[in-house]
């Protein structure tokens, strides 16, 4: 059954950056969000196998699988190719997975961050292409795709070699529009002459596009006074042709309340947006920043206990600011109970694993330099 994009949730919930109390999931709060996304008619939940140290999916069990009927909602989740050494772990994972959010199928099953080498390679020497396909033919997925972190020109030969995939999942939003190492604009473009369904995730970049300098606030501030400036972000991706959901990793209810604003009436960027958007990138390429999203991937396998998008946080602002004594006050608490930059052995784990590709060995360096 071909994907209906015009009548799918065109907000997403993702489960990715969940709110946290006392080191944990506060579940309370996410049943709260729960409430009010499903009140204002959106119905689109987004987890993998290992968000949240692998507890996103029972997450999803507790507070919308248990608290909604079966057909009143959405649920996607992921097939991670580094937890996979063998076919047989295909079939354990896939089992895992529908006993931790409680439901005998999957509306949306992808292979989670397909990319150029290990990843896709993976998915090729374990046939998960077909694997996905008898599941769906079991009933077990309603829809298959993949999430993608690689090159344009890779995106291609996956799609020829593979007609049968339904959605593709990639990266978007109008900072990587045309980011070398992201490249939205191309993936984009390429999905969208294929008349392919496309899910957006990271449209506000791991909520950098929700935090700008002041400088670059102003500039959408001035255009739009009341609106916040994540909406932008939102709206670029809502914005564009083909776009079946945008994915939003929201971590309070307040963010959610603002989503909620934006997609319950949401309104296309108009040409003079679009140009504020425009100057707005260009100056935002002045400032030598970073590219991180948060996702963490780089933390779980780390010896040292870095957590490295919290350190590229705190670089970022001192790059930005560098007579602001703040990044070196948060780079000392974060690290007095964290491993620290200089602590960096140089395995190369982190870059292995990293969706940016960012060279995280050589920023630890300069980290160490500028915040110890």
């Amino acid at each position: 059954m071909k994907i209906d994009v015009k009548n799918m949730p065109k907000l997403g919930f993702g489960l990715m950056r969940l709110p946290k109390r006392d080191g944990e999931v506060d579940l309370d709060q996410v049943c709260r969000m729960v409430d009010a996304y499903m009140d204002r008619g959106f119905c689109y939940f987004d987890t993998a196998y290992v968000y949240h140290g692998g507890k996103s999916e029972t997450v999803a069990r507790e507070a919308v699988v248990k608290r909604y009927p079966r057909d009143s909602f959405y649920l996607a989740t992921k097939l991670p190719a580094w937890e996979i050494k063998g076919e047989e772990d295909r079939d354990r994972i896939f089992q895992e997975q529908l006993e931790r959010a409680g439901v005998d199928y999957f509306d949306f099953y992808l292979l989670h961050s397909l990319e150029d080498g290990s990843n896709y390679d993976t998915y090729e020497r374990y046939d998960c292409f077909s694997w996905g396909m008898e599941k769906k033919a079991q009933g077990k997925i309603r829809h298959f795709g993949f999430s993608y972190h690689g090159t344009p020109e890779l995106l291609e030969e996956v799609l020829d070699r593979h007609p049968e995939v339904e959605f593709v999942q990639i990266q978007l939003n109008y900072a990587d529009w045309e980011n070398q190492l992201v490249q939205s604009g191309k993936l984009y473009e390429i999905l969208h002459r294929r008349g392919m369904t496309i899910i957006v995730m990271e449209p506000v970049k791991g909520g950098t596009l929700a935090d700008l300098a002041p400088e670059l606030e102003e500039m959408l501030k001035k255009e739009r006074p009341e609106a916040s400036v994540a909406s932008w972000a939102m709206r670029f991706a809502g914005s564009l042709e083909g776009v079946m959901t945008v994915l939003s990793g929201m971590s309070n209810e307040c963010q959610m309340e603002d989503n909620l604003d934006t997609f319950a009436n949401l309104e296309p960027l108009n040409s003079r947006e679009r140009e504020v958007l425009g100057d707005l990138v260009r100056k935002m390429l002045d400032m030598p920043l970073i590219q991180c999203t948060s996702c963490r991937y780089c933390c779980d396998g780390c010896p040292s206990g870095i957590r490295i998008p919290d350190v590229f946080r705190a670089l970022n602002t001192k790059r930005m600011y560098p007579g602001d004594g703040r990044p070196k006050m948060f780079y000392g608490g974060l690290t007095s109970h964290s491993g620290k930059a200089s602590d960096c052995v140089g395995c190369g784990q982190c870059e292995s694993v990293c969706p940016q590709h960012l060279n995280i060995i050589e920023l630890m360096g300069e980290a160490a330099e500028k915040l110890e």
